[in-house]
């Protein structure tokens, strides 16, 4: 099979398409025949082995596994003989993580998972290439909005950096939890994020938010392009703030991000957060709901064919995707 590999550390270029193995298929797996697959940060900093701690776990002076990809959607093709979740010809999406077999991916043309991965039947009316673009996303802001902020109706929430693929995600979840939304993103994007239901549109390149005087119950800050202090400042009294932007810095990075957090929740009000996504089905079977109710739907950027996947990485990591970056197999 035709498959994205990438054997040493770097930019884009080390990315190359090969043929490889098809993978095994065990007792609990599912064997995928993969449609689509979304790009995602952390994709680029694995491929960089960025921040380097991430390195203690993919290899220290080169990747272990050289592949790549974290989001697909597809069909399964066969499972392993306890599988009971899944039989050949269901549509299925989901998020590798943990539970991706060694050595698949999802810029492949199969991947393999255990059946306790995170994965789920597709919400009836998308497309392969939207489903593909919902797993780690719609699960992390589900998560940062509704588990780590605790959002509920009434509240006022800002997301910083709404026009990307967590942002979209994350205004959508927000307005569906029942809160009053502010997107920040740039001039091109106001009428974008505005059609995906926030309630208010700050454009950054003419007013910065953290000097409006508005103050807000949330404050969902997916780029880390302001300091903690201001940020502060457009919190209320009891307010949360919650990072869950790429990570930032070669050596620690998230880690590091995350004890300063931690530190200065110890000394304010106001509750500090950093979110770390863990894999779950039960958040999947939660976006289809928002999907098949109208309330959720995944914004793609650009698509690319799997031998055009360096230039998507390429494209996302230069920070202005608006929405999800999609590679179809």
């Amino acid at each position: 099979m035709k498959a994205i590999r990438y054997h040493a550390y770097g930019p884009p270029d080390v990315l190359r398409l090969e043929d490889v193995d098809m993978p095994a298929v065990g007792d609990d797996d599912v064997l995928i025949r993969v449609r689509a697959a979304s790009v995602n940060p952390l994709d680029w900093h694995i491929m960089r082995g960025k921040p380097y701690i991430t390195r203690l776990q993919n290899g220290l002076t080169r990747p272990k596994s050289g592949a790549l990809g974290g989001d697909l959607a597809g069909s399964v093709e066969a499972v392993g003989r306890n599988v009971t979740r899944f039989r050949p010809g269901d549509e299925v999406y989901g998020g590798c993580g943990l539970y991706l077999v060694p050595g698949t991916t999802g810029f492949a043309e199969y991947a393999c998972l255990r059946q306790d991965a995170m994965v789920h039947r597709m919400p009836a009316g998308l497309t392969f290439e939207q489903a593909a673009a919902m797993p780690v996303a719609g699960v992390c802001s589900v998560q940062a909005l509704r588990d780590k902020a605790g959002v509920r109706a009434g509240h006022r929430v800002l997301v910083n950096g709404a026009a990307g693929g967590l942002g979209t995600f994350s205004v959508q979840v927000a307005k569906a939890l029942g809160a009053e939304v502010t997107g920040v993103c740039s001039t091109r994007n106001v009428e974008m994020v505005r059609s995906i239901g926030a309630d208010h549109v700050i454009d950054y390149t003419k007013e910065d938010y953290t000097r409006t005087g508005r103050r807000y119950d949330v404050v969902l800050d997916v780029v880390a392009n302001r300091a903690f202090t201001a940020n502060r400042r457009v919190l209320t009294r009891r307010g949360v703030f919650v990072e869950c932007a790429p990570c930032k810095g070669e050596w620690l990075g998230a880690p590091l991000g995350l004890v300063r957090l931690y530190l200065l929740g110890r000394v304010v009000p106001q509750r500090m957060g950093f979110l770390l996504c863990r894999n779950s089905q039960e958040d999947l079977a939660v976006l289809n709901g928002l999907v098949e109710t109208g309330k959720l739907m995944p914004v793609i950027d650009r698509t690319y064919s799997l031998d055009e996947a360096a230039e998507a990485v390429r494209y996302l990591e230069r920070g202005h995707a608006r929405g999800k970056v999609v590679v179809t197999v």
